[in-house]
């Protein structure tokens, strides 16, 4: 069982030394109809998702989580179609396809005070969030701890403006496990 002593704590987000450049189009809505290609990575990409044998994935209790939010996300979001995806030892890839406005039309989740929670119930931003917490509600109660993270801060999104691109980031994400010793996401990578 893993205790919240034997995780490293969260460091505090400093604006002086932390210096996250964005890699978000400015001005873009991610709330609105394309594809968007994303992926998550776990906790100081820790291996707690699979294993990979003979490009083979083979995903343990925790990856099958994972797999289970991830398919979980189109049922409770109609205006998503998922496309392509892979879980690998510690990070997920998938292709998220926005179709249309999501539930009703606020565009923002209401609060007790009536002010707009922050951002849009439906941009790629909420419903990567809502993936995130999902699995780690779920991997930490069967780790029987809470507060323990799961995933890394942050996640990374491309869209995808073209066919010849969703060709070639399907192709990527299936050839993902084959390319696993060479992966700079493995932690014992062979270069």
């Amino acid at each position: 069982m893993v205790t919240r002593s034997h995780v490293p704590p969260r460091p505090l987000y400093n604006p002086d030394i932390h210096h996250r450049r964005s890699i978000r189009l400015k001005g873009f809505d991610y709330s609105q109809v394309g594809a968007y290609f994303v992926t998550v990575c776990t906790w100081n990409k820790d291996c707690l998702f699979a294993e990979v044998a003979d490009g083979q994935i083979q995903l343990n209790g925790y990856g099958k989580v994972v797999q289970e939010e991830w398919l979980r996300t189109a049922i409770i979001r109609p205006n998503v179609i998922l496309d392509e995806f892979i879980v690998m030892p510690n990070h997920c890839h998938g292709i998220v396809v926005i179709t249309g406005p999501g539930r009703g039309v606020l565009q923002y989740a209401p609060t007790t005070r009536g002010i707009p929670f922050g951002s849009p119930s439906q941009t790629i931003g909420a419903i990567v969030r809502g993936f995130k917490s999902a699995v780690t509600k779920r991997i930490n109660t069967v780790r029987q701890v809470s507060h323990v993270p799961i995933w890394q801060r942050n996640y990374y999104e491309r869209v995808i403006r073209d066919d010849a691109e969703m060709h070639r980031i399907r192709e990527y994400i299936t050839e993902n496990p084959a390319r696993w010793l060479e992966d700079e996401e493995n932690p014992d990578r062979q270069s």
